[in-house]
């Protein structure tokens, strides 16, 4: 069995993109920066977001059934930091950017690289965390050039985004 240091400090190098994971509901508006979120399939259009079991606002999130993932550019390196402080609260959180939503009523970033307005279809516990499958209701692409990827325990700018776009 490997030990728990030894399988973190491995996907430590296994790089991510760094998104502001979001919901609002009748449970009420939340969010969380991750680096755990991927593609599952195109038909239908689903996600994977990984959060862990013991946060504060894993509840709120399964009882909203909504969420948006917000792709964050190089430029929203601050943004990752605030909605990870623990320190924070929500309302402090949320009023250090600009929000919209789209059909599913989670707060999508105004100024992130793409927005992914999701609906929860599913949700497993594993371990520490929760895994929530998410339908994706619609798609919001920003205006940024570079992206923000989590490798090794530090934040890196990723290229010129508009160039993969093309």
């Amino acid at each position: 069995m490997v030990d728990t240091n030894g399988f973190r400090n491995a996907m430590a190098l296994l790089g991510g993109a760094v998104s502001v994971i979001t919901t609002d509901g009748q449970s009420g508006r939340f969010g969380f920066t991750a680096s755990a979120v991927c593609s599952v399939t195109d038909q239908p259009p689903t996600l994977l977001v990984c959060m862990n079991r013991s946060s504060f606002a894993n509840g709120h999130f399964k009882s909203n059934g909504v969420l948006g993932v917000n792709v964050l550019t190089a430029e929203l390196k601050d943004i990752s930091a605030v909605f990870a402080n623990r320190e924070l609260d929500s309302e402090q959180r949320f009023a250090k950017a600009s929000w919209h939503t789209l059909e599913s009523g989670a707060p999508l970033l105004d100024e992130a690289l793409v927005s992914f307005d999701c609906r929860i279809a599913q949700a497993h516990e594993v371990g520490t965390h929760t895994i929530f499958y998410c339908e994706v209701l619609g798609i919001r692409h920003g205006e940024g050039q570079e992206g923000l990827m989590y490798f090794n325990r530090a934040y890196h700018r990723l290229g010129d985004a508009s160039r993969a776009a093309g």
